[in-house]
């Protein structure tokens, strides 16, 4: 019988790969962490500590080294994090060499909130707590209800994308229960925006103005101007003693 040294070749080889992944593969679930990486998206301002991520991870453990990797549920780490209003997205995983890697993406504030006690609204419309780690320049809001919060905030990051409305905006405060009112730095006047609808063509309006009194130097003359009307400009004249 001719012996088929092709086929048996190709079993040894195969059968060598088996035993090889399977034993890297045993070797790798037996290794004890080697250490712990945490990076953040943007480390430029962290709301939250890398110790307070470390303590979320292992329960207030100081350390993950001595941890046998089939004891670490995944999964369930990300949830934890996730579980903290502070972060936004969070990925966790193990690398070859055994070191436990946490990829945190943190929620960014669009307006501090006027409460007791106060908070921030991120950009995607959701509550999170003031931190003691970084304080956000971000405008004010006051007056706000629960329902608001989604329409506000979208208001905000429309004034953030636009550079002379980020520099002018310091805060707005929500009169009459659905009326924005914006407050401006140096407190020239207030801005009587309204309900947040046609919000692109309110601001285009009121930028027109603004370059027309800013350009007569008439800024201080007056103490509000009206927004909520369609496509006007209602402007009041500040009252002057004497006059």
């Amino acid at each position: 019988m001719k012996i088929n040294w092709g086929f048996i070749k190709f079993f040894l080889i195969t059968s060598l790969f088996v035993f090889i992944f399977s034993f890297s593969q045993q070797r790798n679930k037996a290794r004890d962490v080697s250490g712990i990486s945490i990076e953040f998206e943007d480390e430029t301002r962290l709301f939250i500590s890398q110790k307070t991520v470390n303590k979320l991870l292992i329960q207030n453990i100081d350390s993950v080294t001595s941890i046998d990797k089939d004891t670490l549920v995944l999964n369930k780490m990300e949830s934890i994090l996730l579980e903290n209003p502070m972060i936004k997205n969070a990925e966790v995983y193990i690398t070859i060499d055994g070191i436990l890697s946490v990829n945190i993406t943190q929620r960014k504030p669009v307006a501090r909130v006027k409460n007791e006690p106060d908070f921030y609204l991120d950009e995607d419309g959701k509550t999170m707590p003031l931190s003691t780690e970084y304080s956000a320049r971000v405008p004010i809001v006051s007056g706000i209800l629960k329902n608001q919060y989604t329409e506000i905030s979208e208001l905000i990051k429309k004034i953030k994308k636009d550079d002379f409305l980020k520099e002018l905006v310091i805060g707005l405060d929500i009169v009459n229960e659905n009326e924005v009112v914006i407050r401006v730095r140096k407190n020239h006047f207030k801005v009587l925006f309204g309900t947040p609808v046609e919000i692109d063509n309110k601001f285009q309006n009121f930028k027109a103005f603004y370059k027309i009194i800013k350009r007569d130097s008439l800024l201080e003359n007056y103490s509000l101007i009206n927004l909520k009307y369609n496509n006007q400009v209602v402007a009041t004249k500040r009252e002057t003693n004497g006059a």
